[in-house]
């Protein structure tokens, strides 16, 4: 199967969706939203939702933002960075609904900024590190397919605000599991030695898999997607074995404090500092 087939076949249901997300539009996603929890909604636990969201998002772009220089060529390094900075918008929505939720008012810079590896509850699939570009590939195009399937479902969520972002954001992940997919179509039915890296990615990218199966049922979606394109690359489906813990418990890798210290540095060392 060509990656032109895969990318008809993954864009059904999308095909108003441009194939390069980032600056797209400009409107406000949250124009003419009342911001008011909704009657019968948690406000806890809608915080929480959208605080795990947005650690999820947060690190996968901080991690994408150092293939910045080091990308194989300069359209791929463009196109991670601009895939990086959808999941940052999405990021800084998200923190902002989790303050006004929660009643404590706190920005997003708070939440980013200024809490410690072991407050986040984000997936530890997002902060492990990059590794060769197969991996990174792998890990994208999981990742894009298991969070657009969770933005499918809360474009009907109860909180406006929150079912707002969503319908921003499934547009952004449609592109991002494309452009995924695409490249793991040509690693794995490219040369013997892209072959072997993307395979490889395959089974250091399965042991997280089912810490993503814990919240929402889409598991049968996004094992769907991914077989399609497995098979498209001439790949087979790796055999999960998740690791214990989570990472929704802040129960995290050894890679999340150095990449959090490397992004929270600056603005712990002047809290104050303004433009």
């Amino acid at each position: 199967m060509s990656d032109d087939h895969v990318y008809l076949t993954l864009a059904e249901g999308h095909e108003d969706d441009t194939r390069w997300a980032y600056g797209t539009g400009f409107e406000d996603p949250l124009h003419g939203v009342d911001t008011a929890v909704p009657e019968g909604v948690d406000a806890g636990e809608l915080a929480a939702l959208c605080v795990t969201l947005a650690d999820d998002a947060l690190v996968a772009a901080q991690r994408l933002a150092e293939w910045t220089t080091r990308a194989p060529e300069l359209e791929e390094e463009v196109a991670l960075a601009n895939i990086g900075l959808d999941l940052l918008g999405q990021a800084r929505l998200l923190y902002s609904r989790a303050g006004q939720a929660d009643g404590t008012g706190r920005d997003e810079d708070a939440y980013a900024y200024f809490r410690d590896a072991g407050d986040f509850r984000n997936v530890r699939l997002a902060e492990l590190p990059n590794g060769d570009f197969a991996f990174s590939v792998v890990r994208l195009l999981v990742f894009a397919s298991w969070r657009l399937a969770h933005f499918e479902r809360l474009t009907a969520h109860r909180d406006p605000v929150l079912a707002a972002i969503a319908a921003k954001g499934v547009k952004e992940l449609a592109y991002h599991r494309q452009y995924a997919a695409e490249w793991a179509v040509r690693l794995g039915d490219g040369t013997e030695e892209s072959h072997r890296r993307t395979r490889k990615a395959q089974e250091q990218v399965a042991p997280y898999l089912g810490e993503l199966f814990t919240a929402y049922d889409v598991r049968d979606e996004v094992v769907a997607v991914l077989r399609q394109v497995t098979e498209a690359a001439g790949l087979p489906m790796p055999v999960y074995r998740p690791l214990p813990g989570s990472g929704r418990a802040g129960e995290h890798t050894e890679h999340l404090a150095p990449l959090l210290a490397e992004l929270q540095g600056v603005a712990r060392a002047h809290p104050e500092a303004t433009w």
